[in-house]
Parts: structure tokens; sequence; C-alpha cells
């Protein structure tokens, strides 16, 4: 019960940090990566899937990207491409496929919120397929190397954990600011952990989940980034962030914006260094 509640806290706390990502959207077609659509189809269903590829001569590990709640937004795919920036092939599936008005995807929904509603309402068994089948999928692709992660934000953090348990060929999970499964005994990869310390309600799920880990034998190594909140590799690099950071007023409300601004883009920074190092330790 316990487990449910800071699930559906995490899940709330997903919404408090704004939606609008134009600025991802131009990111994206401004990249000079080779970034495609693809469709994984498993069972009797079909997953659309953003692939980017890096300019390499080897061949590359591939990294899972596991979207928000929010579905598969431009910030979730401007991961996909930033991971490839850095030399890995990344691929994010978008799990509300089929899920849309008239049988779409993500970006079909009408609203952000119907958009969230969707995904909340996710059969956990169906996003583990899914999952799996992207995993397949990236088995055979003739520029991967064999090696994969798995990473995932909010919903998607928890969503990384908990595919930690069911997939045995995995070469690590990270996961952003999401809780931890109940059960880890079947996990087999290294998890690695970021999360902000302004987040108290995912915050106070880490030291029992580092227990469970820790009794059952498993590595687990979370980072707690002081004052950032939830959400911060999206906030940190939020053009509206770079203004709330330089925009300190007098009152308290102000400089409490000022503050958070100031320690999610130093969380985002932090994170993604921590998160390209142990990428290159696989």
């Amino acid at each position: 019960m316990k487990r449910t509640f800071a699930i559906t806290i995490a899940l709330l706390l997903c919404l408090s940090t704004g939606f609008a990502q134009d600025w991802a959207k131009q990111k994206l077609e401004k990249s000079p990566r080779h970034g495609e659509w693809v469709q994984i189809k498993h069972d009797n269903r079909t997953v659309q899937a953003f692939v980017v590829y890096p300019e390499n001569k080897q061949k590359a590990p591939v990294v899972i990207v596991i979207h928000e709640i929010f579905g598969l937004s431009d910030w979730a795919r401007s991961v996909a491409d930033q991971l490839a920036a850095n030399g890995y092939i990344a691929i994010a599936p978008d799990f509300l496929s089929g899920m849309g008005p008239n049988g779409g995807k993500s970006s079909d929904f009408p609203s952000v919120d119907a958009a969230r509603e969707a995904n909340s309402k996710l059969d956990a068994d169906q996003v583990t397929a899914d999952l799996n089948a992207a995993a397949d999928y990236a088995k055979k692709i003739p520029a991967a190397n064999g090696k994969i992660a798995v990473a995932g934000f909010c919903w998607g953090g928890s969503q990384s954990f908990r595919f930690a348990t069911n997939r045995k060929d995995l070469s690590a999970a990270f996961v952003f600011y999401g809780t931890g499964p109940d059960n880890v005994s079947a996990i087999t990869a290294p998890v690695y952990g970021f999360y902000g310390g302004a987040d108290a309600r995912v915050g106070a799920t880490v030291p029992g989940t580092e227990a469970a880990m820790k009794a059952a034998g498993k590595k687990y190594d979370p980072v707690t980034y002081t004052g950032a909140g939830h959400g911060f590799m999206r906030a940190g690099e939020d053009p509206a962030t770079d203004a709330a950071a330089q925009a300190a007023g007098t009152d308290p409300d102000s400089q409490k914006k000022h503050d958070m601004a100031v320690a999610n883009k130093k969380a985002r920074t932090e994170g993604w260094e921590r998160w390209l190092t142990l990428l290159k330790s696989m």
C-alpha cells in the first residue's frame, strides 16, 4: 500500500514541472544525427519507436529510453538524440502506440492531460512486452554491439527498475526519480539511481529500496542531488529554468523558485556527466 501511494505521488509530481517543449523540438530539428521512426511488432501489437544513431565507426551499445507519464514527448526524443551525440544508439518506444485517438500514438492525444491519463492506465505486462520487443529489436540492429541498457524518467524511471526484474541480459538500468519494485530478487543488472534532494516523496522510498537490494545481494547505487526537484533532467535544460535562475526576487517565493532552478540546472549537468561515465563503464 505504501509503495502504491509513493508511486501515485511520484506521478503527480511529474506534472508539476510544466510541459511546454518547443525548445526540445527545435533541438531535434537542428540535430545532424540520423533519427527515424520504426515499427516494432510483437504478438498482435505494433509499437512506434524513435531510433537515433550516433556517427561512429564502431558498433555501439543501445540505450532504451522510457518516457515520462506524459507519453513520448519531444524532450524524451531529445534525450535519445543526446545519447546518440555521445556515441550510443538510442531507442525511445512510444508506450501509447495504438492507444491514442483513431489508434494513434502519444502525439495524437488532444492534450497532455489526456496522454497522462492514458499512460497511467497502461497494463504493466503490456509495458514489459513492449520493452522486451524493443530489446529484441536492439539485439538485431547491425550497428549495435549487443550491449543493452535501459533508462527511464519519473514513471519511466519506475518502469526501468521494473524491467530490470524481467530482463536478464541488461548491462545496466538507470532510474531517474523513479521508485523501486517490491520484489528485486530477479534483478541481475546493476541499477543506478538519480534523485532530487527536494523530491521527498520519491526520495523517501530510496532507503527501503536500498535495503531490499542489499539484502538480495544486488548492486544499487543511488545518488541524490541537493536541492533539485522532481523532473530535474528536463527542468534543468528548459529555457524557463534559465530565466528563473537569473531572476531571484526579494520575496521568499521568488527566492525559492530561483534556488530550485539553480539546483535543477546543476543536477541536470551532474546527472548527465555521471550517466555518461557509467555508460562508458558497461
